[in-house]
């Protein structure tokens, strides 16, 4: 459940780096485009032209680590600014949100541990109790005279 919480997290971060590279960045690249600076790009003139788009291209190129360089050196070389929104994008998304998805991840696995290490704490206990009940019958049955001790004669006897 926090893990989807966090996935969560990271769409909206994303979603708010795409709606600031629709609104800056998708005017930048259309002037790029018509300077003829990836002609044989398909996807590049619409890589922000639209919110889902933007955030398409935010997670090929952050999330999954793919084709960087293809759209942002580009853009970064012609107008340097635009590197406040990639870098800022990079570092929110994989220092931030992604290391959170990754804590809550070992934060769960820690869980599970410390549950299985109570679970055989309790039937550490329930082994000895029961080790405990064995050894008294067979004192019991070593103690003839009942006395509630075991003497040594009893024992060489037993």
């Amino acid at each position: 459940r926090i893990l989807l919480w966090s996935f969560v997290l990271c769409f909206l971060v994303m979603t708010f780096w795409a709606c600031m590279a629709v609104e800056v960045v998708h005017p930048l690249v259309q002037t790029l485009v018509s300077e003829g600076v990836w002609p044989d790009c398909i996807h590049c003139p619409t890589a922000y032209s639209t919110v889902l788009r933007a955030d398409m291209t935010f997670f090929q190129t952050v999330v999954a680590g793919d084709s960087w360089g293809r759209m942002a050196i580009p853009l970064m070389e012609a107008y340097p600014w635009t590197a406040v929104i990639f870098v800022g994008a990079l570092l929110t998304l994989v220092f931030g949100v992604l290391n959170l998805v990754v804590a809550v991840v070992v934060d769960s696995s820690a869980e599970v541990r410390e549950t299985d290490i109570k679970k055989a704490a309790k039937e550490l206990d329930f082994e000895e109790v029961h080790e405990k009940r064995a050894l008294l019958r067979i004192f019991s049955k070593m103690d003839v005279n009942s006395s509630g001790a075991v003497s040594f004669p009893e024992l060489q006897a037993a």
